[in-house]
């Protein structure tokens, strides 16, 4: 829930700190693809904190290497973050992030299947992580520059 938590609430403050007057933020696009680039930091950290063994374990045992896979994924979430806020990059990135969700969505599966936890708290229902991820790749899309 971090993650929908910080998406929704960054988007809420840019917005806000965009009508008082801070032009890059007066576009709701800009806003998003900065609360996007937030969220996108927020999960990465996980991939080498204290949550890392937690994400290793939510790799379905049909995928080799799963440190490697947390460590791969979580280095594109941070390339995601960045390219997502550069003019130049951000619908190569929006467009990387969509497919990196989906390649991603059976580690959620996964783990709501089998009760995984993340810090000790249990994972989310496998309908609220769908609609949570649906979520997700809307923001990414709506970010993107094709909208």
């Amino acid at each position: 829930m971090a993650p929908f938590i910080v998406l929704v609430s960054s988007f809420v403050l840019f917005r806000c700190i965009g009508w008082l007057g801070a032009g890059y933020f007066d576009n709701w696009q800009h806003a998003l693809q900065a609360a996007v680039a937030l969220m996108l930091l927020l999960t990465a950290s996980a991939h080498w904190g204290k949550r890392r063994a937690d994400l290793i374990r939510m790799v379905p045992p049909a995928f080799p290497n799963p440190a490697l896979i947390v460590t791969l994924t979580g280095i594109l979430e941070i390339a995601g973050a960045i390219g997502i806020l550069l003019p130049a990059l951000s619908l190569a990135s929006s467009l990387c992030l969509v497919l990196l969700f989906l390649a991603m969505f059976p580690a959620n599966v996964y783990a709501a299947k089998h009760r995984l936890t993340i810090a000790g708290t249990p994972v989310p229902g496998l309908l609220l992580r769908s609609v949570l991820q649906l979520v997700f790749l809307a923001a990414v899309v709506l970010a993107s520059p094709l909208v």
